[in-house]
C-alpha cells in the first residue's frame, strides 16, 4: 500500500471540486484566456508579484512589471533579485515536471540563486516559525527531509485522488516538511500550480496567489490548525476556495477585456467600493440616471448576470432593504 497523508474528504471538499470542475468547463467552452494575451500576462505579474509579497517583498505590482519588461527598477537588491529569479522560473513554468523530485530541486536551486548559499539543495539544518521566542511550528529535522519528501512523491505519483484535492494535499504537506533552509512558501505554491496545470493548462493563467495574498492571515490560520489537528483537512477547504474566488475573478477580467460589458456597466463598475452595500437609488445616483427601467436593464442586470456584484438578499430580489455589494 502507497503512502497517504492524512486527511478527510467531506461534503465541503467535495462540492467545492464539484464547482471548480463546472468553473474549468466554463471557461473551456468560452475559450477564455486562449485569446486574451495581454490578460494571461497580467495575471502572471499577479502571481509573481503575489507570491513574493507574501514573502514580504516590497516591491509593487508596477515594478515587477517593469522588471518583465527589461526597464530599470530602484529598490532593495535583494527584493530585485526574487523577482528576477521569479521570472526566470515562470517564464519556463509549462516545462517543469511537477511529478519529478529533480525539477523541484533545479527549480528551486533558479528560485533561491545569489539568495541562499544551499539553493536546490534539501535544508542541513533545524527551521521553524517564531513569534519573537516562543515558537509556532518546528519543521521535522532535516536528517528526515529526503525520506518524507519520497513519500510525499510517492502518494503524488501513485495515488488516485483527484488532482485538485492531492494538488492541495501536496502544498500543505510540502510546507509541513519545509524541505529548503528558505523559499518554502513560493516553492509549495509554484508546484500546486504546475499540478493543476497539468491537468487543465488555464490553471498556469489563474494568479491563485493573488487571491492567497489577499487571505494571507487565513493561509498561515489553515495551515497552523491543520498542523494542530495533524491532517491538511482544512487548509484543502481554504485552497480550494481560493481557486474558486481566483477563477471567479478571472472570469470577470476575460468578460471586460473581451468586451462583454456594456460602456455603461464599465461604468458604473468603477465607481463601485469593494464590499460596501448600495441602493438602487444610490447607485442611480452615482452615474447620473433617473429611469429605473433603463437602470436596471443597461447597468444592473449585465453586472448581476456576470456575477460581478451580487444582491444583499437574493431570495428576496424586489425587497426595499435590497443592497447590491462588488465583488
Amino acid at each position: 500500500m502507497t503512502y497517504k497523508p492524512p486527511y478527510e474528504i467531506n461534503t465541503s471538499i467535495l462540492n467545492k471540486v464539484a464547482t471548480i470542475m463546472k468553473m474549468i468547463g466554463k471557461f473551456s467552452s468560452l475559450n477564455h484566456l486562449c485569446s486574451q494575451p495581454l490578460l494571461r500576462r497580467k495575471n502572471l505579474i499577479k502571481s509573481i508579484h503575489s507570491s513574493l509579497a507574501i514573502e514580504n517583498n516590497q516591491l509593487s505590482e508596477s515594478q515587477v512589471k517593469d522588471l518583465i519588461n527589461g526597464k530599470l527598477v530602484i529598490g532593495p537588491q535583494k527584493d530585485i533579485l526574487e523577482v528576477q529569479n521569479a521570472i526566470k522560473v515562470y517564464e519556463h513554468i509549462q516545462d517543469i515536471n511537477p511529478y519529478e523530485i529533480k525539477d523541484l530541486l533545479k527549480y528551486h536551486k533558479i528560485l533561491m540563486t545569489s539568495l541562499i548559499s544551499d539553493a536546490g539543495l534539501y535544508r542541513r539544518g533545524q527551521v521553524g516559525v517564531f513569534d519573537d521566542e516562543k515558537v509556532i511550528f518546528m519543521a521535522p529535522p532535516a536528517d528526515k527531509v529526503p525520506a518524507l519528501m519520497n513519500e510525499l512523491y510517492e502518494y503524488l505519483n501513485q495515488n488516485d485522488e483527484n488532482i485538485l484535492i492531492k494538488s492541495c494535499v501536496f502544498h500543505y504537506e510540502f510546507e509541513f516538511i519545509h524541505p529548503f533552509s528558505d523559499g518554502n512558501g513560493r516553492m509549495g505554491r509554484l508546484f500546486q500550480t504546475c499540478l493543476l496545470a497539468k491537468e487543465d493548462e488555464i490553471f498556469y493563467y489563474l494568479p491563485v496567489e493573488s487571491i492567497i495574498k489577499k487571505k494571507q492571515q487565513a493561509y498561515y490560520d489553515a495551515i497552523s490548525k491543520s498542523n494542530q489537528e495533524g491532517a491538511s483537512t482544512v487548509f484543502i477547504e481554504f485552497m480550494l476556495d481560493a481557486i474558486i474566488d481566483t477563477m471567479n475573478e478571472t472570469l470577470k477580467q476575460s468578460n471586460i477585456e473581451k468586451g462583454f460589458l456594456s460602456i455603461q456597466a464599465k461604468k458604473l463598475l468603477a465607481m463601485l467600493e469593494e464590499g460596501i452595500p448600495y441602493t438602487t437609488r444610490e447607485l442611480m445616483d452615482r452615474v447620473g440616471i433617473k429611469s429605473r427601467a433603463s437602470f436596471k436593464m443597461n447597468y444592473l442586470d449585465p453586472l448581476l448576470e456576470l456575477r460581478m456584484i451580487e444582491m444583499t438578499l437574493p431570495e428576496r430580489p424586489k425587497s426595499r432593504n435590497q443592497r447590491y455589494v462588488k465583488k
